[in-house]
């Protein structure tokens, strides 16, 4: 179904929090604001840890990544930042001696790193990056970086046209969740949960809960994002990200009320799990002038176009 064109006067919602996840599924940063890229949001999933097959880690099979702690130069996060030899990505894990990356050194290439679908070439850290997560998980790994000088991966075509690409992410460069769906979900929960189960990278507060379910095309401060498909949820929800242990919430509860066939009862995946909406930034449309593309905390968002319920959002 077409979506509706709204012509808003009035935001739908605002940031209340930003977050960016370095490193595939180790902990994620929060932050005051963020610049973007057509990728997603800065050093967003630029490293991930792959296996001796070249296939990424994530905390489906690896859970104890929820305890790396990420921290990245204070001034990372500047618009025309340039990383110097003495800038560092510094890595933190329970019984590790930290473990500090280069952001400027020249890496050496390895091939067929996969990440779901997609297989290339990317940026080897190192033998001592590579010890220290072998070390950390138990097996041999190695951690490597997106290699940005001759990869390209790009999102689903079968959901979003044009040039729209990502780096590590699971699909798609942006995720998008409310304050207000996870209040509602954690007023079903015996236990609440916070939002670091479900590792946005945009968090709005003021809207109904699973307003974001609906929208198609939103403006955040002058930036344009589309509403690309309903986010389906694997079992990371499940691992508190404090001890890495998982249990059997949320996902027992979002079956019950987030469930295909619960919101979707006319499409596939009826027993998929639906929580948030990915995004990607369009970004050759956006109409912010200026040389700085950054999103903040308190931006207004407003919503341009949307559907009327789930069953008509992509999913």
């Amino acid at each position: 179904m077409e979506s509706a064109l709204l012509a808003p006067t009035i935001p739908a919602a605002k940031i209340s929090s930003l977050f960016i996840y370095p490193v595939k599924s180790c902990r994620g940063i929060s932050v005051s604001h963020a610049p973007l890229t057509p990728t997603g949001v800065r050093w967003d999933r630029q490293w991930v840890v792959v296996n001796s097959q070249g296939r990424a880690c994530t905390q489906r099979v690896d859970p104890k990544l929820a305890l790396v702690e990420v921290e990245l130069p204070p001034d990372a996060l500047v618009e025309d930042y340039q990383a110097t030899k003495d800038s560092y990505m510094v890595l933190k894990a329970p019984g590790m001696e930290p473990l500090k990356i280069c952001l400027s050194k020249q890496h050496e290439v390895t091939e067929a790193i996969t990440v779901w679908e997609w297989t290339g070439s990317a940026w080897d850290e190192g033998i001592e990056a590579s010890q220290w997560f072998s070390d950390f998980l138990g097996k041999p790994c190695q951690l490597v970086r997106f290699n940005t000088d001759s990869e390209v991966r790009q999102v689903d075509p079968d959901y979003v046209g044009g040039q729209h690409r990502t780096y590590f992410s699971d699909g798609y460069p942006f995720l998008l969740l409310s304050q207000e769906s996870l209040v509602a979900l954690n007023e079903l929960l015996k236990e609440p949960i916070p939002i670091n189960r479900f590792r946005p990278n945009i968090l709005v507060e003021g809207c109904d809960p699973y307003s974001e379910d609906l929208w198609t095309e939103i403006k955040i401060s002058e930036f344009l994002f589309q509403g690309v498909k309903l986010c389906s949820r694997c079992k990371v929800p499940t691992i508190n990200q404090e001890t890495g242990i998982a249990g059997s919430e949320p996902t027992e509860t979002l079956m019950k009320t987030r469930s295909g066939k619960v919101i979707r009862p006319d499409a596939k995946n009826k027993n998929k799990v639906y929580f948030g909406q990915n995004m990607v930034w369009n970004w050759m449309e956006s109409s912010a002038k200026g040389s700085e593309k950054i999103i903040q905390v308190g931006d207004p968002v407003y919503v341009i176009r949307m559907v009327s319920s789930a069953a008509q959002a992509a999913a």
